[in-house]
């Protein structure tokens, strides 16, 4: 069970969204204009395919709030300055919106809101669950649990697992906000709701591997990193790879078994002798990987010493790593550092300091690029119901309707992370996945340099042997790597060197 959730921090936001409270250093933008033009400029949920998500637009005349025009400048509409728009009022227009628009269409036709997620029995359920999604969100923020509870029952009735793609997307959700609501009893209370029980550590297991095997999302920054990584070890006789947490104990060692096979088939003779360390919290796991990557890179005539600690990245420091002066070093994070992201921010400047102390020639970020870690639960909330949606919204176009593999990358491994992000506070919150430019900032303030990847066309050729589907994009974001889904930024990739 997780500890009690932390009052401040949701009494905070009501003083926020009830306009207590103007500016909060470092919290979430509400402003109207920077939701409109950044954080949700793409549809968030594509799979709605004609939905227009206006609602997060500057809305039409009869439903505008806050909107001044200036005493002393004449403006036009174009020029009108949005004043910052509560997360209360946003919800209010588009439940307002909704309801005049159930014919498909309002005065401006760039406004228009139409749905086509439809479910088995030809009903529109797309819109209506993002309507129960939000309000319920709102009533568990508000801990208004008799609100919150009746929306949860109607939720459990609409959002279904095997349903279309928003309903399992929804049913995820919905699992987080029920947890979340277990946990906001006031003291002495007996919970009326039991959390939703975690997966199996074989289920776990299996779903990361069917993550890696049916979806772009990990094997994306095996591409990136392994590349990189060839570069920098160049002529290069005695070689060091650092791989924080070994992609979270991905069986079989995958990546390096691809980085080896790809040094063995060079015209060039291969180094000298390649070490890897491997951290991360299961030691019988990664003695496993360990003697498999060993005995492969045998078979390649390849001298690979593989080394692993079983610690923490928080704990961990140069005195557990055993470098030498005259090695090459690399140092490999695939969707790790978020986890040590915490409210202090103290944990992860001493891991990025302590890696910079270690002079890598290349240091590989690969992280998911969504703001899950902003200080208030609403907020998180919908940046995750928008990231979520276009994940699903993906997999659906891999796999078919009841595919018994897609239920469980859903439920066993990205239902997983949508509850911690939901229902969690404080240090059993671990996925706090932040944008890229929030990490070229704390990279930045580490000392670290940006060394700018060129590998748009390889990558993008890489992307198009995978024949999964189309709808998978890559994009340069000044030097790094986006992988996205219609648009939607997934996952970012990123070079820097000490």
């Amino acid at each position: 069970m997780y500890p009690a959730l932390n009052l401040h921090e949701d009494s905070s936001y009501l003083n926020y969204i009830y306009g207590e409270e103007e500016k909060v250093e470092g919290g979430l933008d509400l402003n109207l204009s920077s939701i409109t033009t950044t954080t949700l400029s793409s549809n968030p949920f594509p799979f709605l395919s004609n939905l227009h998500f206006s609602f997060f637009a500057p809305p039409p005349i009869e439903f505008k709030r806050g909107l001044k025009r200036s005493r002393n400048t004449r403006e036009t509409d174009q020029t009108i300055t949005t004043k910052k728009l509560r997360f209360h009022d946003l919800i209010g227009n588009f439940q307002q919106w909704f309801s005049t628009s159930e014919d498909n269409s309002v005065s401006d036709g760039n406004l228009a809101i139409v749905t086509t997620d439809i479910d088995d029995d030809g009903n529109n359920t797309g819109m209506h669950l993002v309507q129960l999604l939000i309000s319920c969100a709102e009533a568990v923020a508000c801990r208004d649990r008799v609100q919150a509870s009746a929306l949860l029952t109607e939720l459990r009735a609409n959002a279904m697992v095997l349903g279309t793609p928003f309903q399992r997307v929804a049913s995820c959700f919905v699992q987080g906000l029920a947890d979340r609501l277990t946990l906001v009893q006031p003291l002495g209370a007996v919970a009326s709701m039991v959390a939703s029980p975690n997966p199996a550590p074989t289920e776990k297991e299996e779903a990361l591997s069917l993550v890696y095997e049916l979806s772009p999302y990990i094997q994306f920054g095996h591409f990136i990193a392994n590349n990189s990584i060839l570069e920098a070890f160049e002529g290069e006789t005695l070689v060091h790879i650092l791989d924080l947490g070994m992609t979270m104990s991905l069986p079989h060692g995958h990546q390096w078994k691809k980085l080896l096979y790809t040094i063995a088939t060079k015209k060039t003779p291969p180094p000298l002798r390649i070490r890897i360390t491997g951290i991360g919290p299961c030691s019988n796991r990664l003695h496993t990987i360990g003697d498999e990557l060993e005995t492969y890179a045998k078979a390649l005539g390849i001298n690979l010493e593989f080394i692993f600690n079983d610690i923490s990245l928080e704990n961990l420091t140069i005195e557990h790593l055993r470098l030498e002066d005259n090695e090459v070093l690399a140092v490999n994070s695939i969707m790790q550092l978020h986890c040590v992201v915490k409210e202090s921010r103290g944990a992860l400047n001493s891991v990025l300091q302590m890696i910079h102390e270690l002079s890598p020639r290349v240091f590989v970020l690969v992280e998911q690029d969504s703001s899950h870690n902003g200080p208030f639960f609403l907020g998180r909330f919908m940046e995750a119901l928008h990231y979520y949606s276009a994940i699903f919204d993906s997999l659906d176009a891999v796999l078919p309707k009841y595919d018994t593999k897609r239920a469980k990358m859903e439920q066993f491994y990205f239902a997983e992370e949508i509850k911690n992000i939901v229902s969690c506070e404080g240090p059993a919150r671990v996925e706090r996945h932040e944008r890229l430019d929030q990490w070229r900032r704390r990279m930045s303030r580490a000392g670290f340099q940006p060394a700018p990847l060129k590998l748009v066309a390889e990558a993008k050729q890489w992307l198009g042997k995978m024949s999964m589907c189309d709808g998978y994009t890559i994009a340069d974001e000044k030097g790094s790597l986006v992988l996205g889904w219609k648009l939607k930024p997934l996952i970012s990739a990123s070079c820097w060197k000490s």
